[in-house]
C-alpha cells in the first residue's frame, strides 16, 4: 500500500472509506442476505487485496474472484474470509485451491469429476457452487443438463469428495429495470432450486444466489440467500439513471509534466485532429492508453485543470495527451483530475462512460500497472 503522494507523476487515489460506505449501503439494501463483493481485475482497478479488506471490514460475508490466481493472492496477503472462484479451466490448480479453502464453481459434471479427484490429493472435500445458466448463455449448465449436473454433484458429495454449498446464477438484463428477461431468468432459477431441492442438494446450508449490484439495490424477490455486488461497491452505479447514495472510491490524477505557449494554427498530437484557433498554452499529461485512457477520449473526453474542464486536445498517445488551457495559468506540477466522484467539479468515471459510448465499469478497471493506488 502506498501511503504517500510525494513525486508521483499520476496516481489513481483510492477512498477506502468510500468502499466501506458503499458495501455498508448495499448490505442494508439486502438484510436477510449475506454480501460478497467482486474484487476480480484487481478490485476493479481498485486494488485487490485492499478493496477485500475493505469489504470484509464493512461486514462482507464472502469475497469472489474471477480467476484462482487472485483467490491465491488473496490468501497469501492473509485474507481468511470464504472466497469464491467462478473461472475454473481444464488445468487449473484444484488441488492448490481446495488447500487454501477457496470455494469453487462447477457448471459440468467433468469439471466435479476433476474437482473430486483434486479432493482426494488434497486429503479434504471441495467446497463447490453449482451453476445454471438460467438465460445469460455465458456460463453455468443449462437447464436441460441441469440435473445431471446436480446427480454427478451428488455422486462425489456422497464419496467426500465435494461438499455442495451454493447453487447460483446470473443475471443479463437487472441494469435495464422492467426488462422481461429478469422474470424470466428468476423463474428458471427457482425452477432450478425446485429440481435440487427434490433431489436433496438445497439444504438449508447451501446458499441461493442470483443478484448482482443492479439486482441488489432494485429487485427484492432476487436477493435469496446471498447477493454479489460488483461494482457498486465502488461507487459506480449499476444503473446511470438511478442515484442509490453510491460514493465513487477512486479519482484519476496526475501532474502535468510541461507546459508551452504555441501560436495560432499550432497542430496538436498525432494526426494533427486538433488544431489552435488562437496563441494559447498547452499542457503536457503523463498518462495514456498504455496507463487506461482510451485513445478515443481525445476531443471528447474532459478533465479537470487550472480551476475548470478542459477537452483533452487531439489525439491520446501512449503515455500522454495535451490540454489547451488557453490564456489560463498553467505550469509543470500543476494537478490535472480526469475523474473522480464530481464534488470538485471534475468529471465522473460516468461522464467519461457515456461519452466514450462504454460503462463505469471499463473506465477504472482498464487503469494500468504504472499508474500506482494511493490509499486514503
Amino acid at each position: 500500500m502506498i501511503e504517500t503522494e510525494a513525486g508521483l507523476p499520476a496516481r489513481a487515489v483510492v477512498d477506502l472509506a468510500a468502499i466501506r460506505h458503499n458495501v455498508g449501503l448495499l448490505r442494508a439494501h439486502a438484510p436477510g442476505a449475506e454480501t460478497l463483493v467482486a474484487v476480480k481485475a484487481d478490485g476493479y482497478g481498485h486494488g485487490l487485496v485492499a478493496s477485500a479488506q475493505a469489504a470484509l471490514e464493512a461486514g462482507a460475508a464472502r469475497i469472489g474472484t474471477a480467476v484462482l490466481q487472485e483467490a491465491f493472492a488473496l490468501r497469501e496477503a492473509g485474507v481468511t474470509a470464504p472466497i469464491l472462484t467462478w473461472l475454473i479451466p481444464p488445468d487449473a490448480p484444484l488441488r492448490q485451491a481446495i488447500e487454501l479453502d477457496v470455494e469453487l464453481s462447477a457448471a459440468a459434471p467433468w469439471l466435479l469429476d476433476a474437482v473430486a479427484a483434486a479432493a482426494g490429493e488434497a486429503g479434504r472435500a471441495a467446497r463447490v457452487h453449482l451453476k445454471v445458466d438460467t438465460g445469460m448463455s455465458r456460463g453455468g449448465a443449462g437447464l436441460a443438463e441441469w440435473p445431471d449436473l446436480v446427480d454427478r454433484a451428488l455422486a462425489v458429495q456422497a464419496e467426500g469428495a465435494v461438499e455442495i454449498v451454493g447453487l447460483w446464477s446470473h443475471l443479463a438484463c437487472a441494469d435495464i429495470p422492467g426488462h422481461p428477461m429478469i422474470e424470466a431468468q428468476l423463474a428458471a432459477f427457482n425452477e432450478a432450486l425446485h429440481i435440487a431441492e427434490k433431489k436433496g442438494a438445497a439444504g438449508s446450508h447451501v446458499i441461493r444466489h442470483i443478484a448482482n449490484s443492479a439486482a441488489t439495490l432494485t429487485l427484492p424477490e432476487a436477493r435469496y440467500d446471498m447477493v454479489r455486488v460488483g461494482i457498486a461497491a465502488y461507487g459506480l452505479t449499476p444503473i446511470p439513471e438511478q442515484d442509490f447514495g453510491l460514493v465513487p472510491a477512486m479519482t484519476l490524477m496526475a501532474q502535468v509534466a510541461l507546459t508551452k505557449r504555441v501560436p495560432e494554427g499550432s497542430g496538436v498530437s498525432y494526426g494533427h485532429v486538433h488544431v489552435t484557433d488562437r496563441e494559447t498554452t498547452l499542457g503536457l499529461v503523463p498518462l495514456g492508453y498504455a496507463d487506461g485512457v482510451l485513445r478515443h477520449a481525445g476531443g471528447r473526453a474532459e478533465v479537470l485543470a487550472a480551476g475548470r474542464r478542459r477537452t483533452i486536445a487531439g489525439r491520446v498517445c501512449m503515455d500522454q495527451f495535451v490540454i489547451d488551457v488557453g490564456d489560463d495559468a498553467l505550469v509543470a506540477g500543476d494537478e490535472v483530475v480526469l475523474f473522480g466522484p464530481g464534488h470538485g467539479g471534475e468529471p465522473t468515471a460516468q461522464e467519461w462512460a457515456d461519452i466514450l459510448g462504454t460503462i463505469s465499469h471499463e473506465i477504472v478497471t482498464r487503469i494500468g500497472f504504472r499508474v500506482p493506488r494511493v490509499y486514503r
